[in-house]
């Protein structure tokens, strides 16, 4: 493995490698300020695909909040709002490891493109079902599961497609920034879409959607990427069991993933019952909606900052369980509110948990991944993150259906909270099956 670790317990972090501080000197100018700070911005590459994501994922969110709300207005239930976002993941949990062997044999663009061209045929075909009311349910979760299909394969894709742009040194800030701008895109496109819905219905935010791909698609073909899918074309079946054998053998990364899917199946549902939530505890209309989902999404944009601002003086056990941390305490609170203000706040602030918490399991797990396995590797991440995400939908959207929206977060929290604890207190062990591993295969 390239990467080493330390013995010495001061100059290590709790779990994983500490970086260096570095610092900008006093006399560079704005400009080589942000460059120092976002050195993922010095990649023209980086810079067009920062663009082009930016106008895509507004309109993704446009489409996630006009979903919600349309399911919502059809069935008034919690259970099948759960249900759709189920749909829309299991894809991830059934495809992505076979998505991963794709991105480790072919180029990385060609198949970005691919992606970008079927998300955009789904989302048109969506608007002009619902603009013209020929929209059901079951028409609803078919189109979910497609688009979960085409993600299977785009999100393991766009992972491993970060290194092509920026290299490894570049590596933390450009995930960084991918964060910053998913949810940059999340404070901008809910807002705007509960206006939308308002005015045009859910068709036409479906169909924004669908336009806003062709910003993604123009600067793809723009980029001058150089990829080098591996050679090696053996058995797919054989190709995944080596990624998954090496991704559960490292020590760091086994942990890593196994967080990631906790927090996926018990934290990240909360997001699932919103419309319900906005609706019942609040008295929101689709507008309203969108103002809390902006909320915890200014707090991941904020989140992103501190982390590109810091990442070099704080540890990364500082931001994973910190960030964790952060996020329960906030969203218990959530749950014990009917004031719209405090719930902003306080989805603000786990916003930052979860944007702190995420964005730094994905860099040290792309920092220590060997390059012949990265596409797998991230295959299993998106599989943890979004393929168990069907069954804390369907978890919480049952429980908020016979318990209540408040007990089925908290619920789901607890389970987060004591793995939070889990990983903490089992740091020490961790690290030194990372240093047997390291030893065994240098």
């Amino acid at each position: 493995m390239e990467e080493q670790l330390s013995n010495n317990p001061e100059e290590r972090d709790l779990l994983y490698e500490e970086n260096q501080e570095v610092n900008v000197g006093e006399n560079s100018t704005w400009v080589e300020r942000i460059m120092s700070a976002f050195p993922a911005f010095e990649s023209r590459n980086y810079r067009l695909y920062f663009s082009g994501q930016l106008i895509s994922l507004i309109g993704t969110w446009l489409q996630i909040v006009a979903e919600g709300w349309l399911v919502l207005q059809l069935t008034n239930s919690p259970l099948l709002i759960g249900l759709v976002t189920a749909l829309a993941t299991l894809p991830s949990l059934l495809f992505s490891l076979f998505g991963g062997v794709i991105v480790d044999r072919f180029p990385k663009k060609k198949i970005l493109l691919f992606t970008q061209y079927a998300s955009m045929v789904l989302a048109l075909l969506y608007g002009f079902l619902t603009v013209f009311h020929f929209i059901t349910i079951y028409e609803i979760m078919t189109l979910a599961f497609l688009l979960g299909i085409v993600n299977a394969l785009d999100i393991p894709a766009r992972q491993a497609f970060v290194v092509d742009l920026v290299g490894k040194e570049a590596l933390g800030s450009a995930i960084a920034l991918n964060s910053g701008v998913f949810n940059a895109a999340r404070v901008v496109g809910p807002s705007v879409a509960g206006i939308l819905i308002a005015l045009v219905g859910s068709g036409g935010a479906f169909l924004l959607n669908g336009f806003s791909y062709i910003a993604a698609i123009i600067v793809l073909y723009l980029m001058h990427v150089q990829s080098k899918p591996s050679t090696l074309h053996g058995n797919p079946l054989r190709a995944i069991k080596d990624g998954v054998s090496y991704a559960f053998a490292h020590p760091v990364i086994r942990m890593l993933l196994i967080f990631t899917g906790v927090v996926s199946i018990f934290g990240w549902s909360y997001s699932t019952i919103m419309p319900y939530i906005a609706k019942q505890t609040f008295g929101m209309n689709a507008e309203g909606l969108g103002y809390l989902y902006a909320a915890s999404g200014l707090g991941a944009l904020v989140g992103t900052f501190l982390i590109s601002a810091f990442a070099k003086k704080v540890s990364e056990t500082v931001f994973i369980i910190g960030g964790s941390l952060l996020f329960c305490v906030s969203l218990v609170l959530f749950t014990l509110t009917h004031v719209v203000i405090i719930a902003y706040v306080l989805l603000f602030f786990a916003g930052i948990g979860l944007l702190s918490q995420f964005a730094t399991i994905n860099t040290t797990i792309q920092h220590l991944v060997e390059d012949k396995m990265r596409g797998r590797v991230m295959a299993l991440y998106s599989l943890m993150f979004l393929g168990l995400a069907p069954l804390g939908n369907f978890e919480i959207g049952y429980l908020s259906e016979h318990f209540g929206t408040g007990i089925a977060i908290q619920v789901g929290l607890f389970f987060v909270f004591v793995f939070t604890l889990f990983v903490f207190f089992s740091r020490n062990r961790t690290r030194a099956k990372q240093e047997a591993y390291t030893q065994a295969n240098s």
